[in-house]
């Protein structure tokens, strides 16, 4: 029995070693997006997201799926934006003559059909909206917020003029900024995968080869993803891991991307995980004959961004303006709405620790014993409002609430009792959660009360995304290496348990 006992001790050692060790080898440190942007929020979010395709909505996501820090511009033949659009600046249309005039926003004919919650805000505008007339934009089933004044038709449930629309939402500008900056930085983040482009291969292929093992794989692109005369490539990858983050900087000033597809298809699997990040590019470009994949992060405030594209399928977000729709166009650029679930290189700046005068802080040597009646409540006196963007990690800074017990230092993790500031989890949307009614879907056939917003096409059209005040809402949802360190912390835990039982068992044998 002695032999067993120590057996199990030696394999629970083991055990535990190994799992260190491979908890130890993941990365130490991933963020989501700036804000907890990217993931699907609310209690509605579908198990799984198909393509592009007409029907009912599949699910309700509450998270912003194209974020704009400038102004908004639809023309040509643009024709819908699926999910939650947040615009910082103005929203403007004035579509193509012969392009059918009609812009959907929120609900759209082609997509996802993972929708913002009924009632929500579907389109918020800091500055004016301007619809050319005759032309009309469509937001049925949800509200319009604008800031500004709003000119020309526009079909919402509400339209609501808020001086404070995008206040929200200010700060995400400068966090995308900084984020996609630091995404780039080489000495930081080293290349893991090799690019290959047309001219080296045979075919009008573009190939990004991964290493095959790294969790983060990690490509920088620096030159236009097109054929030397200007036509689209086929886009392929390999070596890619299952589940692995696909983050593709855009290092080339002025740059632009036209793609036929994926044939094989190894592109579109990869469309939750992938960021697309150009942080100094002004006019970066978006074209081609194919359903672009994965999410798309444009830096630079100065910049105009054109998607010309049959449907960007992924979350759209930049810092700058975004020209929806353009010459090449064919008969339709869609925005569709798919979440970006992937773990990113941490960009967090770290906070100062508190000092020993801080007076929210406790002392560096507490008394011998707690004052005759401590309290584990709050004091009376409430503190501070947090900003509107607050970060989704806690401050090294303590609350100012006292503890049951004052601890010999401050912490830079919370304490478990609550105080009286609000959490920090912030939240992607400030609208109200999802009814359980049915919105209206856009149909081909007009209402006698206006029109209905329309799909612009019955198939896909080729073959081939803020934080609120934090005061309520869901947490965000934990993903990737995170939840693997969680997993294997558990495993640790659960074989020492049963290392100790053994221990414990053969000394009552003795």
């Amino acid at each position: 029995m002695r032999t067993r006992a120590r057996l199990a001790v030696v394999l629970t050692v083991a055990g535990v070693a190994a799992l260190l060790g491979i908890v130890m080898a993941l990365p130490g440190s991933a963020d989501p997006l700036p804000g907890g942007l990217g993931p699907c929020l609310g209690g509605d979010c579908p198990t799984g997201w198909d393509e592009p395709h007409t029907g009912p909505a599949a699910g309700y996501d509450a998270a912003i799926n194209v974020y704009v820090g400038g102004n908004y511009s639809v023309q040509d033949r643009a024709a819908e934006a699926e999910g939650k659009i947040v615009v910082l600046g103005d929203f403007t249309q004035n579509k193509a003559a012969g392009s059918g005039g009609l812009y959907n926003v929120g609900i759209v004919g082609v997509g996802s059909q993972v929708q913002p919650p009924p009632g929500s805000d579907f389109l918020t505008v800091g500055g004016n909206i301007t619809i050319t007339t005759p032309q009309i934009l469509e937001a049925a089933g949800g509200n319009v917020r604008y800031a500004g004044t709003a000119t020309g038709t526009i079909n919402a449930d509400q339209k609501i003029q808020d001086p404070n629309a995008v206040a929200p939402y200010t700060d995400l500008r400068g966090e995308l900024e900084e984020a996609s900056a630091c995404y780039a930085d080489q000495s930081k983040v080293p290349a893991t995968g090799t690019v290959t482009y047309p001219s080296n291969q045979t075919g009008p292929v573009v190939t990004f080869t991964g290493d095959g093992t790294s969790q983060l794989q990690v490509f920088y692109v620096d030159r236009d993803i097109q054929t030397a005369g200007g036509g689209a490539v086929d886009i392929q990858f390999a070596g890619i891991p299952a589940g692995a983050t696909v983050l593709i900087n855009v290092t080339k000033p002025d740059w632009t991307i036209k793609a036929t597809g994926s044939n094989p298809d190894t592109w579109t699997p990869l469309r939750e995980t992938m960021l697309w990040n150009i942080p100094e590019a002004t006019t970066p470009n978006f074209g081609g004959t194919a359903q672009f994949q994965g999410s798309v992060l444009v830096g630079a405030p100065a910049s105009t961004t054109s998607v010309v594209v049959p449907g960007m399928n992924g979350r759209f977000f930049t810092a700058g303006n975004v020209i929806h729709g353009g010459p090449g166009g064919g008969t339709g650029n869609e925005f569709h709405s798919y979440p970006f679930t992937g773990d990113l290189p941490s960009c967090t700046k770290p906070t100062p620790s508190p000092t020993s005068s801080s007076s929210a802080s406790p002392t560096a040597s507490p008394t011998a014993s707690p004052t005759a009646s401590p309290t584990s409540s709050p004091t009376s006196s409430p503190t501070p409002s947090p900003t509107v963007s607050p970060t989704a990690s806690p401050t090294a800074s303590p609350t100012a609430s006292p503890t049951a017990s004052p601890t010999a230092s401050p912490t830079a993790s919370p304490t478990a009792s609550p105080t009286a500031s609000p959490t920090a989890s912030p939240t992607s949307s400030p609208t109200s959660s999802p009814t359980s009614s049915p919105t209206a879907s856009p149909t081909t056939s007009p209402s006698s009360s206006g029109p209905v917003p329309t799909g612009p096409t019955t198939t896909p059209s080729s073959q081939g995304p803020a934080p609120t005040a934090p005061t309520t809402g869901p947490v965000l949802p934990t993903t990737g290496v995170k939840l693997w360190i969680g997993i294997m912390s558990a495993l640790g835990l659960s074989l020492v348990g049963v290392g100790v039982l053994a221990m414990i068992r053969q000394r009552r044998q003795e």
